[in-house]
């Protein structure tokens, strides 16, 4: 399994509580892609649901649980374009996503997971320019601090903003967190 396909070193620091949150409910991988996140936690008999606009890449997902007989789901979303999140109230006991940012999402995600569900977040900040590679647009870039503010009414876990090196350097923003 290369870095790219392996689940995050975020996600493995934090497996733990991703665990403890399956056993109360099914978890959602936000902006899946092709699902590196969805299947680890599936992989480990989690009810998972994988969301994501790229219908090609949801196919391969279905068709990859489907043959493994893991207990993953696949939703289409264009979550950038719709209103809200096609989703219930608090129908999550833990919500994960890497590597998207949209701001105006961030209540749609406290309101789909449920008390005392937890949140575990990954993207880049606004110093990923200066690496010459990855998103430019600040639209998709955090500023210093912004993750933990834009999930101010959740209690937060585990916090961090740093330039990593491994498989090749990125300026990166994690957040674990509860909500209570």
């Amino acid at each position: 399994m290369s870095e790219l396909t392996a689940p995050s070193p975020w996600f493995r620091a934090h497996e733990a509580t991703i665990r403890a949150a399956a056993t109360r409910g099914p978890l959602l991988d936000l902006a899946c892609g092709r699902g590196r996140h969805a299947v680890a936690c599936a992989e480990r008999g989690a009810h998972t649901v994988g969301l994501d606009r790229n219908a090609g890449f949801l196919r391969e997902l279905a068709d990859r649980a489907k043959a493994a007989d893991l207990p993953l789901q696949t939703v289409r979303c264009d979550v950038e374009e719709t209103r809200g999140l096609p989703l219930a109230r608090s129908a999550f006991a833990c919500v994960l996503v890497f590597r998207f940012l949209d701001r105006k999402r961030s209540q749609d995600l406290i309101d789909v997971l449920q008390p005392g569900g937890i949140l575990v977040y990954e993207t880049f900040t606004i110093q990923q320019r200066e690496l010459g590679y990855g998103p430019k647009n600040p639209a998709f870039l955090l500023e210093p601090q912004e993750l933990q503010r834009m999930f101010g009414k959740l209690e937060t876990l585990a916090y961090e903003e740093l330039r990593t090196d491994l498989p090749r350097p990125e300026s990166l923003a994690r957040l674990v967190a509860r909500k209570t």
